[in-house]
């Protein structure tokens, strides 16, 4: 038994690197200031799909991300550590999608690729911790959905196996396939890089990447194992009216970078009713509670 798994991947802005430019006029992140990563609970995500392909053998991976035409190194970081090929959903009329208008340009793609098994992403990315869009996509394509996931246990008889974190404790649940499936960052952590896949894959590249460099052209198009696809809101068919800002009811006013500095400092002694006092007026001046 094989199967096909599609990957939902995100290049995201490092939050950690905030600075006063990082946000546009129109309120959608200055992405070209802030260093790009993998959305670390991606990577878990993908490592569950690794394992699945490991149990079982023939598997195939799809790694599926939208956004500019840099947004093909997500692709190339999951061929590095096992993925099959990659699709990076690129065009203008995406630009300062919310979650609404991002899943449904990703599910639009998910329908055009077609033959899937299992769509398994991170629970949500860290520029924007809504961990909507999973959901999101589960319920345009009409298909149940596991949350939380820690770990993909089996996979076998149309059925996925699921252990999932939930609040009050941990969970295991089994569902149909086709289905949505998003990944906790206390999942396994993703493989590192696999030496030989670096070196297989290190020149592949989306159209976009090569659109002025012919002999590049010419070498990936020797290649085909080299291209990675690149779709536009046209090749998927998606209605430009759902996409981008024109789909996005949810608008970012502002954002700004918050320092918390000590101003004061009180000590307290081994004294049950100083603590008890203390957070009388912790609760009272609302720091806690």
């Amino acid at each position: 038994m094989s199967l096909n798994i599609i990957v939902l991947a995100k290049q995201v802005p490092d939050t950690r690197n905030v600075g006063k430019d990082a946000m546009k006029e129109d309120g959608t992140i200055n992405r070209a200031v802030l260093p790009a990563i993998f959305n670390p609970e991606d990577l878990n995500a993908l490592e569950q799909a690794l394992k699945l392909k490991d149990m079982y053998p023939g598997s195939r991976i799809t790694i599926l991300t939208m956004g500019p035409g840099r947004a093909a190194e997500i692709v190339r970081e999951g061929l590095y550590r096992g993925a099959d090929g990659g699709i990076v959903l690129s065009d203008r009329a995406f630009a300062g999608s919310d979650t609404l208008a991002t899943s449904y340009a990703l599910s639009a793609a998910v329908r055009k690729i077609g033959d899937y098994d299992i769509i398994i992403g991170g629970r949500q990315a860290i520029d924007g911790d809504t961990a909507q869009v999973g959901p999101q996509i589960a319920e345009k394509l009409g298909l149940p959905q596991v949350t939380y996931a820690e770990e993909i246990l089996s996979a076998e008889d149309g059925k996925v196996v699921v252990r999932r974190r939930i609040e009050s404790g941990v969970e295991t649940v089994k569902a149909p396939m086709p289905l949505v499936i998003t990944v906790n960052g206390s999942a396994d952590a993703c493989r590192p890089r696999n030496a030989k896949a670096l070196q297989k894959y290190k020149y592949a590249a989306a159209p976009s990447e090569i659109a002025a460099d012919e002999e590049r052209k010419a070498f990936i198009a020797a290649r085909p194992y080299l291209s990675i696809g690149e779709w536009s809101a046209a090749h998927v068919e998606a209605d430009l009216g759902q996409c981008g800002l024109a789909g996005s009811p949810t608008k970012v006013k502002a954002i700004e970078n918050v320092v918390f500095t000590a101003k004061e400092a009180r000590r307290l002694d081994n004294d049950d009713s100083q603590l008890e006092q203390l957070i009388k007026e912790l609760i009272a001046n609302h720091t806690i509670g």
